[in-house]
Order: structure tokens, then sequence, then C-alpha cells
């Protein structure tokens, strides 16, 4: 191991400094090669009292303290000490020796309270400083990409998502991001939004990483872990900086030209008053092409029962009910936009019927590729004394991109924004925050392309209709009759008939027809049978919520000696303002729910609360060897009963680096505000949510048929005739719903761990396990309500019947049915569900500043005997790993690190899309050049340098590589 050399000068600067006790500290650490060592930590030892080097290693420091005193010198990569100050001239030379940060690491987000991350009671990762700086991802924020056991899934450019330990879905409800600790979620999205609101490159300091569940202490959201992102003090880190990143993207030109991402960021920090006041503002945009979802493949192929397997000929290229995976309105695994042909002759057999999916559209032509991010932030802070001190911050975020729910949304100028105001003691925090949401200009793909179809295409009967005259007519012109010869070619002939009149993408005419859908708040779909009426259904997104928070806790150790006591408790309430089609007033008629009032509004504002507390205990044992941590928190929500989470750990240090653990926690998520309370009117298939008051007067609870179970009906009454009396004979084929009550999501947790740092502080070993055990999963499942008539009846039975829908009915042509309504209900699951798995990390400082480390991650879940509700969809490969290289000091002023990132192929299932995700394999690489005379660092990098065109969940957009260079100036106006 080398030593490396670090000097620290104190010099007083005027004979009168030591005036009432007050002085001036100033210095410089250096590191290897004597150069300047960044962002190092020099603190009055037992006080808040401290400042952080410049890019040249230099700080000062108001003093105020008596003769002698310590000073903690910190720096990331380097042991820590402690200098004893015995005057206000003193000189004070010291070696520090270089070692793997980890060992004297501290995190606060385990347990609430700051300990070293060796001996937390579960499983914890960090991404400081260095770590962000330094990853070759194309933010702070994609580094989390490289944390041992977490996934983060790319959305859009502008929206990433994490998640630990399997359930991965784009809108995660499980997994919790904070910033500072407070809740960054968009309240009726349900999700944060990536870091659209969180901090920029140059106000991060720290990332602290919690897989598996943290409800014990973080309440009801946090059942598959949380991240919290924390951000620089004004106190600390002083001054102006500056960020510029510039890259390109879609490279290969496949799916779009050529598109340039370009960022700005400023930070400004200032004390205003030594150890009293000081603020920090911070600003950044982006701009970029976005990534484009544009896979053509098919997820309703022939061979299954809910498209043609009785024709052969309508196989592969050829498939009539094509479903394609980024295209909408051709949604014909849901039964949402298919066509009955009945009444035809093929091969010579009469009464045959074929299922004839609409054209749709593919997401490329409904949704605009740029995007933008805009953040600001401020924050004031207040030191009464050493100890106490308030805060207020704001948080703006403006932001585009694609959220993928039960449908694409498209996010156009969305806006969050926060405040919080905080006050902290020796041994107390309380905090208040208000997170405001609107969504701005923001749709749905889903109803822009179904009334795209409808109103320039007609009515599903009115196209049918002409689909099967096309049909009849090729049918005359060839042959005479319809056959397994020309089926394929005069199924595409009429299509070609049916469309004409169509809106096509790239037309003006198009263009107009997507603006005035998009703009409209109303998912009916509706219309008359005539094509072009006037358009009265849209796809706008209009959601807006306010969510008021407040939360203390207390640390009770100084009063209880025996044991380390910490309490805590936490409020919420989010204020819905109902919008007519995702959330409405439940107090009015369901027949005006979506009807806008005189005044515009939709109702009165909706309000879904929470409330919990929690107590932590931790004792030391056995010469401080062992660590006990025990906990519990109760939660309560007026619409569910009341919820306790407790949390069991021991921690063992065997010859002070082998730490053990095991843990034992539960863990509840009370349903999300789009699972409680949606009740999206999407036309033909309805989102509601798992509330009993939603059902009331709809029975898709207790009087409904399951969506599989009318599948397999209505393909054997197709292959009969596609008549009543087919569908009587075929009756026991049709399930019934029977949906549970809705319940919280619950989980039992264990985890083992071990962490050690080995061969003289050169080896970080860091592995785990755990089992999951899910009771009550949250998901969807879909059912059918036959309307006006009650399950079992020969009338219900009729209505399960597929036949042409009007735009204007749920179903039609047949007098003895009133046809069906379609729910998607959010529920809980009949089944339990395991899940386990294990991750091991290792990180080697093997040669002065030459680092490798990597991490190998195993997730799984295990099957049920009998079949559920719905498909839960674990989401997550088996096997996951990366690999890192790298010296963060090659040369003087050069470092350079390289990833390379690689996951097993698997399968993702969700209402929208179920695919095989192919395996990634791919590398990223920086290269950093510092400049100290003029404060700067360039980093020349890029992610997928190869160019693995990948898919990281089915449905979602393709990622190329991303070619950048950065440049960073640190400290100016100090």
């Amino acid at each position: 191991m080398r030593k490396l050399l670090v000097l620290l000068f104190i010099l007083p600067i005027a004979a009168s400094a030591q005036l009432n006790g007050t002085f001036i500290l100033s210095g410089r650490v250096i590191g290897e090669n004597h150069e300047g060592l960044a962002n190092s930590s020099v603190v009055v030892k037992g006080t808040s009292t401290g400042t952080i080097s410049d890019s040249t290693g230099t700080f000062s420091l108001v003093v105020n303290q008596k003769f002698p005193f310590k000073l903690v010198i910190t720096s990331v990569g380097y042991a820590v000490q402690e200098i004893e100050v015995k005057n206000a001239t003193s000189k004070v030379a010291v070696q520090l020796n270089t070692q793997t940060y980890l060992a004297n690491e501290v995190v606060v987000t385990a347990s609430r309270v700051a300990e070293k991350i060796l001996r937390s009671p579960v499983s914890i990762e960090k991404l400081d400083i260095k770590a962000l700086k330094e990853t070759p991802a194309a933010s702070f924020y994609d580094a989390l990409g490289n944390v041992k056991g977490l996934q983060l899934t790319t959305s859009s450019i502008t929206f990433k998502i994490p998640n630990t330990r399997g359930f991965n879905i784009p809108n995660n409800f499980r997994f919790m991001q904070m910033v500072d600790g407070i809740d960054m979620q968009a309240a009726t999205l349900g999700v944060p939004l990536g870091n659209a609101i969180g901090p920029t490159e140059l106000d991060i300091q720290s990332i602290e990483v919690t897989p598996g569940a943290a409800s014990a202490l973080y309440g009801m959201n946090a059942i598959n872990g949380l991240a919290n992102l924390l951000t620089k003090n004004p106190f600390t880190t002083e001054g102006l900086s500056v960020f510029q990143r510039t890259g390109v993207n879609h490279v290969d030109e496949k799916d779009h030209s050529a598109g340039i991402l370009t960022e700005t960021a400023l930070r400004y920090a200032k004390v205003l008053i030594k150890d009293k006041l000081a603020f920090k503002v911070n600003g950044s945009y982006l701009q970029a092409i976005d990534w484009i979802s544009d896979t053509r493949l098919d997820q309703n192929p022939n061979t299954r029962n809910t498209a043609n397997p009785a024709y052969p000929a309508l196989n592969g290229s050829n498939n009539i009910v094509f479903d394609g995976w980024n295209k909408y309105g051709d949604d014909a695994l849901a039964g949402s936009n298919t066509v009955s042909i009945t009444g035809l002759t093929i091969d010579g057999a009469a009464n045959k019927t074929l299922t004839v999916a609409r054209t749709g559209y593919w997401e490329k032509d409904l949704v605009d590729p740029k995007v933008d991010n805009l953040k600001l932030d401020g924050a004031v802070h207040y030191k009464f004394n050493t100890n106490t001190e308030i805060s207020y911050s704001y948080r703006f975020g403006k932001m585009d991109g694609v959220f993928q729910r039960g449908n694409k949304i498209k996010l156009d100028n969305v806006r969050v924004q926060n405040h919080q105001l905080q006050l902290k003691g020796k041994n107390y925090v309380v905090k208040a925050y208000i997170t405001k949401e609107n969504t701005g200009d923001s749709y749905n793909v889903k109803p822009l392309a179904d009334n795209l179809d409808l109103y320039s295409g007609g009515s599903a009967s009115v196209w049918g209709a002409k689909y099967k005259t096309a049909l009849n007519a090729y049918a005359a012109n060839n042959g005479g009759s319809l056959t397994s010869a020309n089926l394929a070619a005069a199924t595409q002939y009429a299509r070609q008939q049916a469309d004409l009149g169509r809106a096509e993408p790239g037309t003006a005419r198009f263009e107009a027809l997507k603006d005035t859908i998009i703009s409209i708040n109303n998912w009916d779909i509706k219309s008359s049978a005539i094509p072009n009426a006037p358009v009265t259904g849209g796809a706008a997104l209009v959601q807006k919520s306010n969510l008021y928070h407040i939360e203390g806790q207390w640390d009770l150790t100084e009063k209880v000696k025996f044991v380390n006591v910490l309490v805590g408790g936490d409020a919420r309430v989010y204020e819905l303002i109902p919008d007519g089609n995702n959330f409405v007033d439940f107090k009015r008629p369901i027949a005006d729910r979506n009807t806008p009032l005189p005044d515009g509004s939709y109702g009165s504002k909706i309000h879904y609360k929470k409330f919990g507390g929690f107590v932590q205990l931790t004792k030391l044992l056995l010469q401080d060897k062992l660590k006990l941590t025990g906990s519990i928190r109760g939660d309560y929500n007026p619409e569910f009963s009341t919820k306790f989470t407790p949390r069991l750990a021991a921690v063992y240090t065997l010859k002070e680096k082998h730490n053990f653990r095991v843990t034992f926690q539960q863990g509840y998520r009370f349903p999300a505000l789009f699972e409680a309370l949606s009740y999206v009117n999407n036309g033909r298939v309805k989102r509601v949510g798992i509330l009993p008051v939603i059902n009331e007067g709809l029975g898709y609870r207790d009087n409904s048929y399951t969506q599989s179970s009318v599948a397999i009906f209505n393909a054997a009454v197709k292959a009969a005739g596609n008549t009543d009396a087919a569908a009587l004979a075929n009756r026991s084929l049709l399930q019934p719903g029977n949906l549970p009550e809705g319940k919280p999501e619950g989980i039992n947790s264990f985890e083992i761990g071990y962490k050690s740092v080995l061969f003289d502080n050169k080896l970080i070993v860091d592995v785990d396990a755990y089992a999951n055990i899910y009771d009550g999963f949250l998901g969807q499942v879909q059912v059918y309500v036959p309307i006006g008539e009650t399950i079992g009846s020969d009338a219900a039975v009729i209505a399960m019947v597929d036949r042409n829908r009007d735009a204007t009915t749920a179903s039609g042509g047949n007098s003895a049915s009133k046809g069906q309504e379609r729910y998607r209900v959010y529920t809980n699951a009949k089944n339990k569900y395991t899940t386990y798995g294990s991750s091991l990390g290792l990180t080697y400082n093997f040669y002065k500043t030459f680092t490798i480390s990597g991490n190998l991650n195993f997730n799984d879940i295990k099957g049920n005997a009998t079949p559920d509700l719905f498909v839960t969809g674990f989401n997550t490969p088996k096997w996951t790993s990366n690999i890192s290289f790298g010296n963060r000091a090659i040369t003087r002023n050069v470092g350079f690190n390289i990833v390379w990132k690689w996951q097993e192929s698997f399968l993702w299932e969700s209402p929208l899309v179920t695919g095989q995700v192919a395996a990634i394999n791919n590398i990223d690489a920086q290269v950093t050049y510092r400049i100290p005379k003029v404060k700067s660092t360039v980093k020349f990098g890029g992610t997928n340098l190869l160019n693995n065109r990948r898919i990281q969940y089915a449905g979602g957009p393709t990622i190329g590589a991303l070619y950048y260079v950065a440049i960073t100036v640190d400290g100016l106006l100090k």
C-alpha cells in the first residue's frame, strides 16, 4: 500500500484574528503527485463547523473554538485523520494513507441515523461523490444501473425507473425515491419521475440505495427498496460551478437521424453570515431526441385462440389479428379493437367467421421524440446555534418523456413543484413538505390511436361492413369463392379497401386530427357511424394533485442510557382534483361522473390519507461486537385496517473486519392513488381502482366473467358458427371473476449478509441473500360484465359473444343482449408468491490507484401449482452482472473508467405487452482530464459504446449508443 503525503497548512490571517475567540484558518489539501484534492472535508470535531476544499485543494474556515481542538480531515479514497490545533499559528503536516473508501463510509438511510455502512442492519449500497464523478454513465443518476442488485429501466432519456429484487414495472409503486429524505413521487402518476425534479450534476453529494423492504421505517411505499439522493450543503460547498454536456445518439440512424443531447447546469452557493446563514441555487436544462419504441413484433400470432387458428394461411405476416408491441388501435389480444366478419363461405364451408383487428397506428407516428427537462431548486439555511438549523427548499421540474402504465402515456410539459421546511437539532428532525403535480399537455397514446381510426375510418360496424364487402368482391373476381389459397391475398385487399379515407401518418390531415384529439379531455370512444364526423372523444391526460406531508423523528439515546431509542411519526394527505378520465367524484351519479359541471370542474376534490409512527431500539453487546436492532411501525389508512411492520436485525463483527448480519422484516403497501381510486373511462376497457366505492353500481367484482375464459368461449362459439345457440352450448367455458375485496399488499422478508474490508483495506467483499414472500400481491385483471344481466343467465352468456361492436355500444348485433362492459380491475392475487436471490459485490484496489470491481446478481421466483387471477410479471432476469476497471489518477490529471454490463434474456409480462427481452451485453467507458489552473474537468465518454441495440422491457424503447463530452468548472467566485 502506497502512502500519500497530504499537507495541511493552517495560517493566521491577521494579528487580530483571535478577537473574541474567532480566527480564520486556511490551507490546502494535496494528494497523489502533490496535486490538490478537491472536495476534501475539513470539520471541527464535535461541531457542524466545516468546509470543503475547492478544485485546487485550498480551503478557508472561520473558527470560534477554545484551544486545543481537533480537525477531522476526510477525502474519498483516503483514511480519515484527526489533527490537533493548539494555537492560531499552528502548522501541521499529516501523512494520509490510501484506503479503500468503504471502510469508514457512513450512511443514514438504512436506520434513519448515521452508522457505518459495514454495520448496517440491512443491505445498503452507497455511491459517493467520487463514484458519481467517475461513472461512465450518461449522468450521475444513470450510475444507479451499476449498483449491486438494482435494475434501472429506461422509459425515456428523461425518465429512468429503479427497482430491486423482482416485480419490475415501468410505473414502479414498490420502490421509493427520496431527495434529502423527501419523497419525490408525482402522486397521480404514482411514481417518482426519475430525476426530473431531483438534484443536478453539480449539487449531488451521494446516493444511498437500500434493496428490499424498507417500510418498517419509511412507511407503505417501500417494500422493494428505496434510494435517497443527498445533496451538497451550502455551508460547506460554496462558489459558482458550471456544467455542460453535449452528446449524440441515434448514431446508426435506424430509428431517427442522429440526435444531439445537450445539458447545461449552474450552481451557486454562498455563506452570507459565517456559521449562521447560507443559501444555494441550482438550475439545469436538458434537450434531446428520445429513444424510440418501434419493435414490430406480434404478440397475438394466428395460432392463438384470439386470432384465426383454423386458417394457417393467415399465419406470420398474413395475420389479420396482428397486435404489435408498439402499435395501438390494433389491440386484438385484449379484444378491444377487433371486428367479427361473419357469414363467410371458406373452402366450401358456409357460415364461417373471421376475427380482424383494426389497422391502428405505430407509436413512433403518435409520439414526438423531442424531449426536454428543466430543473430549478434553491435552499436557504439558518443556524440558531451549532446544533440547530432551519432550512427551506424549493424544487421545480418540467419534463417530457414516455410513461407506461396500462397504456403508453406521452408526458409533455409535466410540471412538479415541491416546497419543504425542515428544523433539525442535535437529536431531532421535523420536516413538512408539499408537492404539486400538473400533467400539462400530456396524452394517452391508445385513445389517440382509437379515435384516429374511428374519426377517419368509421366505427367498427362501418369499417367491418366495408371489409366484408371487399372480401366478397375479391372472392367474386378470383374464382368465385374464398379458399385457403387466396385467403391471405383477399384479406390484404379487404384491409386496403376498408382503410380508404383513413388519416395516414405524415399528412397534414393526420397531424391536424391528432392535434385535435390530444386537446380533448374525454377518452370516450364515441361517434356516429359516419367517417369524419365531428370529434368528441379525445386523449388528453389532465391530472392535478397535491401531496401534503409532515414527519418528525427524535433520538432519545441521551435520555435512555441502556439502549439507543429512535421514535418517529408522519402524516400524509393526497388531494386529487377529478379530471373525468382518470379520477372522478364518486358522489356523483355514475352517468354524470365524466361530464363537467357548469364551472368546468368534475366534482369535489378527493382525499386519500395515511398516518404512521415507529420505534427503533439499538443495543451493542459483547464488547460492542454484537449490534441488535429492533423496530416496529404502525400505519393507518381510513380505507383499510391498521398494519404493523416489525424489523429485527443482528450484526456481529468478528476481529473488527468481518461483519455478519441477519434480518427479518415485514412490510405492507397501501395501494397507490391510481391503484386505489382510478376510474379510467377509456371507452372499450375501463380501468378501475381497488376501493369498494368504485365498484358500487358496476358489479365487476361479483357479476363478471374472466377475460381468459371469454377468449376460450369465443373461440369455441366462432368455430360453431357464432350463433346464440352455439354460445349457450358452450356456456360452461365461462368462468366467474369472483374478485376479492381489496387489501394492502404484504411482504415477509428474510435476509442474510456479510461485509468486510480485507487485505490491508484493498479488497471489499459484500454478499447477501434474501427470500421474500408476497401476500395479497396487487395487480390487474380484466373481466367482462353483462350489461343489465346476471352472470349465468342466457342473456349474460349471449352478451359475451364477440360480435362487431359499434363505437357507441359495448356490443351489438343481437336483440337478446345489451352487450358487455369491460373492466381492468386492480385487485389482490389469490396465491402467495415467493421470490429469492443473492448478490455478490467485490472491489479490489490491486495496484496504486487501479481498481477493479464488479457484482453478480441472481433473482428468481418460485412457481405456484394453481393459476391466479392475473399474471404477476416478475420481469427480472435471473442473472445480471457488471465489471468495472478504472484509475482515478493514472497520471496527475488523467483518470478513466470502463464498465461492462451483462444480463440474460428474460420474459416480460404486462397488460400492455408480453414478450421475451433479449440478453444485454454492452460497454460504457469514460476518460477524465483535469485542468487545475482553470478549475476544470473534461470527461469524454460513451454508453453502449458498440451500439448493441437493445430493449430493457417489452414495449420499451430501443436503446443504442450515446457518446458525450462533459465539462465542469468548479469553485468559481469562492
